[in-house]
């Protein structure tokens, strides 16, 4: 049977506050805990297939051309090696997920450095990695291939605007205003896993182990890319050992691992080189963005600017929508925003964790710190007054909001000083001390989902769906969903994620998993108390579940005796329906940044940081705290230490490992401080819940950035803030 939902409007049901088992919303363990830190969960790579043989990728070494010649010959001779593989299915797009076209570019011609252009197979992965350092290839390279992300040479095209009224008047007739340009430099995804799959092939059907986010749309990629039929290929991510987006859509080493073990009929493991991860895999689009902002006297804004400028290859559909909170968070009714795409010649351009908001917000949030600055306004009383009743735009409501409160609650637990703020007040021996403030907003998303609930004869139950857990804790809250639909301890349900035989779920990926694949779980077992409640022989209404005994009346009936021996099975399947046109639906916090900069190195180092969050309903208290924390570590990272730093000559990536891209580490994150605040929101989904994944992220650079200026009054409008920036314009210490 199966139990479907459009969400066309709000669901102010509020249905899981009804249940009687307690359990939503707790801080509960994750059951793939103990397999993920025993060493003992199976991640793509790790699977034991008998015969497997090992293939490296290849990559091109020049930045735009065609391959000429792959002389197989140079290493067919060498030990170990089975085949040299250049085929025009084998090389994937990073697709974005979700399109389900085809993925394949064409092996031949080269459009950057670092582009795979073949696969060698050996017996061993040490033979197949000597054997493809030392393949010779002959190309004919092109010149005039810009490789600078920041060269004015690159054809630009402009992208979707947003204009009303007239900013320019508003620049020229407002009491206080900012007209500044930010910069951010490319980051990458880095999972700790990296990209790796098994492929084995009967005959008939093809297996992959891969390392995936969103399997319902990677198999039709996938199947596209080889020309089978798409229930001719199955998926198997039941751990991801993270993603950040760059798993969203199949890629390079699935259809070189397909392609192979298609043609040797033997399994084959590819697994991208660290270095490879880096180089071949999407990046985030750098961006140049100028902000104009005119205030009235009062400081409420009446002028609005956000042009931008990003980059991808020819070709290429994706423009990091930087532009997507400037939308809907801040007031000012004469707006002009744009986002114009340059096209050059470095890897392609993707989702990297919350795309749009991770780099538009930080801008954002320094050019108000800015404003608040000229204006001499308190920075958290000039965000609470250009906090709109309405969407600025589209002039429809907000579903729920919770950034004034998140604003206030996070001054206050933070020890924020309202009032006049001048720099280089405060000093700790060598370090300069200042604070700072930033929103946070990321917008909310559905995808449709399904997922099948079986209430099995024994009174345990069992999720199933093809939902990936990418590091998010989709196996704690699915379960803990069911589990309270069904008055049962998470303990006594089983979650199968990560296998496409499986209900096609939403995926994980635009902070859309756990409201969207838990919506589908939340259908499956309203069906199964419908059933529940007619076996019983009374209205769902006055059905109680709860330790798993079924109650109504004075009736008290355990799940076994009640099933007698008949599992109740159901599939829920969720849509989004129209409840995206008639909502402006976001997620929303405060960041509360306090950094230490030094006055003779330019050093900074976060030494307090908070964030309080608005997401709907929590679902997982403890997950949910987890996602923030890790966003806010991206935040350091982002303001601080990440960028892709490329060869200006070929476009070569410089700093492709994890030893010279440098994310933070434990000393340079600070105890952080986490607040959730409780609220539902009819129009998140039927849960009443949004998502969270990616929020904490969202404008937490921007803190640290008016932090870092607070302290030593040097305001930095290029990201990462390095000493050497901050060298550049530090007074006498």
């Amino acid at each position: 049977m199966t139990r479907s939902l459009t969400m066309d409007k709000p669901d102010e049901r509020n249905r899981l506050d009804a249940m009687r088992q307690g359990v939503i919303g707790k801080p509960l363990d994750r059951p793939d805990g103990p397999a993920k830190t025993t060493g003992t969960a199976t991640y793509a790579a790790e699977y034991k297939v008998d015969g497997c043989v090992e293939g490296v990728i290849v990559t091109a070494t020049i930045s735009k051309g065609e391959v000429v010649e792959i002389d197989e010959a140079s290493v067919t001779s060498m030990a170990g090696v089975i085949a040299v593989i250049s085929d025009a299915r084998m090389v994937a797009r990073p697709a974005q997920g979700g399109a389900g076209k085809s993925p394949v570019r064409d092996v031949r011609k080269v459009e950057y450095w670092g582009q795979p252009i073949a696969v060698v197979i050996a017996e061993t992965f040490e033979q197949a990695r000597d054997a493809a350092k030392h393949l010779q290839v002959k190309y004919r390279a092109e010149e005039g291939a810009v490789v600078d992300q920041h060269s004015a040479d690159a054809p630009v095209e402009p992208q979707d605007a947003t204009v009303q009224g007239d900013l320019d008047h508003a620049m020229r007739e407002a009491a206080h205003t900012v007209d500044v340009t930010y910069t951010t430099e490319c980051h990458n995804s880095a999972p700790m896993e990296p990209h790796a799959s098994i492929a084995q092939w009967n005959g008939d059907t093809l297996t992959l182990h891969s390392s995936l986010q969103m399997l319902k749309y990677n198999v039709k990629e996938l199947a596209d890319a080889l020309g089978l039929p798409p229930d001719k290929v199955r998926l198997i991510s039941p751990y991801v050992g993270g993603g950040f987006g760059s798993k969203l859509g199949i890629s390079v080493e699935g259809v070189a691992a397909a392609v192979a073990a298609i043609e040797l009929k033997r399994p084959v493991r590819v697994v991208l080189l660290r270095q490879q991860v880096f180089q071949s895999m999407m990046r985030r689009s750098e961006t140049t963005q100028r902000l104009r902002l005119a205030a009235d006297r009062e400081g409420r804004l009446i002028g609005f600017g956000h042009e931008v400028r990003v980059s991808n290859l020819p070709g290429e559909s994706f423009a990091e929508p930087v532009t997507q909170a400037s939308e809907f968070l801040y007031a000012g009714h004469n707006r002009l925003l744009r986002v114009d795409l340059a096209r050059i010649h470095l890897m392609t351009a993707g989702s990297v964790r919350a795309p749009g908001e991770a780099v538009g917000m930080q801008a954002l949030e320094a050019a108000m710190d800015e404003l608040a600055d000229a204006a001499g306004i308190d920075p958290v009383g000039l965000r609470l007054r250009n906090i709109p009743e309405r969407h600025p735009s589209q002039d429809i409501p907000y579903s729920s909001r919770k950034l004034a409160e998140c604003l206030k609650q996070g001054a206050e637990r933070f020890g924020w000083k309202a009032g006049e703020r001048k720099p280089r007040q405060r000093r700790d021996g060598e370090w300069w001390i200042g604070t700072g403030v930033a929103s946070a907003a990321r917008v909310h998303n559905l995808n449709e989902a399904q997922a099948r609930v079986t209430l099995r004869a024994d009174g345990t139950a069992e999720v199933a769906s093809d939902m990936t857990d990418i590091g998010t804790g989709s196996y704690t809250v699915l379960g803990q969903i069911a589990a309270e639909m069904l008055g049962l301890d998470p303990a006594l349900v089983e979650v199968r994620l990560g296998d496409s035989t499986f209900p096609p779920g939403a995926g994980s990926g635009g902070s859309w998993g756990a409201a969207s694949t838990g919506s589908a779980v939340f259908e499956a077992c309203e069906a199964i108390r419908l059933a529940l409640a007619d076996r019983l022989g009374c209205a769902e209404d006055q059905l109680v579940l709860k330790d798993g005994f079924a109650e109504t009346g004075n009736r008290r009936v355990a799940f076994s005796e009640l099933l007698d021996g008949e599992p109740i099975d159901q599939l829920g399947h969720f849509k989004a329906g129209k409840i995206a046109d008639a909502f402006s639906a976001a997620m929303y916090g405060a960041f509360f940044a306090e950094v230490a900069v030094n006055a003779y190195t330019g050093e900074t180092r976060v030494r307090r940081f908070h964030g309080t969050f608005g997401l709907g309903r929590v679902l997982n208290a403890k997950t949910a705290t987890s996602q923030c924390m890790g966003g806010m570590v991206w935040g350091i990272g982002s303001a601080l230490t990440e960028e892709m730093v490329f060869d200006k000559r070929d476009g070569h990536l410089v700093n492709p490992d994890l030893a010279e891209y440098h994310i933070p580490v434990n000393l340079d994150v600070p105890h952080l401080d986490v607040v959730l605040l409780d609220e539902r929101d009819p129009a998140g989904s039927p849960l009443q819940a949004k998502g969270v994944g990616e929020l904490g992220i969202c404008g937490a650079a921007g803190a640290i950035c008016n932090a870092i200026h607070h302290a030593c009054g040097v305001r930095v409008r290029s990201f990462p803030i390095t000493p050497d920036k901050i060298l550049a314009g530090l007074a006498e210490p």
